[in-house]
Order: structure tokens, then sequence, then C-alpha cells
């Protein structure tokens, strides 16, 4: 199954991730207080590449969180991209690189609303794994499925937990 289905997953879907290539912006060991400065700069630069053709963007903006969101972690924010980048570009003063979807076993629901209840949704799946005995490996990926300017209830993010 595709991390970036048309239809929304339910409360805590097993799907098979697919590699897949990704222009990303990196960020390491940063804070969740720096994340708006990191999506601003990072969605601004990768916007700039495909707005002059650089890349030409294979599905909706995403965030991979390694480590606890909650303390220091690194995170690549950017998109699915049609063709993988041969290496780092230059865009906007920040560097956006080629990187692969985390393949393999994942456990995914989606949520609808403000951003603001996305820590009780990651709450419920890292539950909804747990009780199922199932281990995730590290890895939280939000995939922006709508446009972040819509009005907040009409919002739809994709949570996806990698497992070992």
């Amino acid at each position: 199954m595709t991390a970036f289905p048309a239809t929304p997953f339910g409360s805590a879907d097993r799907i098979e991730l697919e590699p897949h290539p990704l222009a990303v912006v990196r960020h390491e060991s940063i804070r969740i207080d720096d994340v708006r400065a990191a999506f601003d700069t990072g969605y601004a630069a990768i916007g700039r590449l495909f707005a002059d053709g650089t890349l030409q963007p294979a599905g909706p903006a995403l965030a991979i969180y390694r480590g606890n969101p909650m303390e220091q972690f690194d995170l690549e924010l950017g998109f699915p991209v049609a063709v993988t980048l041969t290496g780092p570009v230059e865009a906007n003063g920040t560097t956006v690189s080629p990187a692969v979807l985390p393949a393999g076993r994942a456990l995914a629901t989606t949520t609808h609303g403000s951003y603001d209840h996305l820590g009780s949704a990651w709450s419920a799946l890292v539950e909804s794994a747990d009780a199922a005995g199932l281990s995730p490996r590290g890895i939280s990926i939000e995939v922006y499925v709508s446009d972040p300017t819509e009005a907040p209830e009409r919002l739809r993010t994709d949570l996806i937990l990698p497992l070992n």
C-alpha cells in the first residue's frame, strides 16, 4: 500500500510502505519549538524548485521525525518527487537533498482538523501499536494531505508509524 492514498486511513491500519524518492530539507537535533521556522524555510525552498521546474511533486508534503519529538530529534521536511534528485540542490539559501521514504511495515491513521490535535492522534496510534504488541522504529511520518491554508476543520493529516 502506498503512503499517499486518496482515501483516509482507519484508526490503526496496518500497511506496507514502499520506498519512494523524496526531496527533503534536513534538520538535525532540533526541538519542537524550532519546527515552525523549519517548516517555513524548508517548504519555501522546495516550492521554489517546483516553481522553476527543477522538481516535480508526486504526492503531498510530509515530515519525517526521527527520535522523540518531545526532546531533540532529526527532521526531514519534503515531498515525494517524480524523479530522484542526483544530489543536493540549493534554493533560497537552503539545501534540498535526495531521500527515500522509509520502507517496511507500518501502522497508519488519518486525523481531520487542526494541527493542534496531532499530539492526541499520535498518542492513540502509539497505544494501538502497544496493544497489538508492535514495536515502532523510532520514526514518525506526517503526511499533510490537504493544503495547510485551508480552514482548520478541513485539514487532513495522515500519521504513519513505521514498525520493526
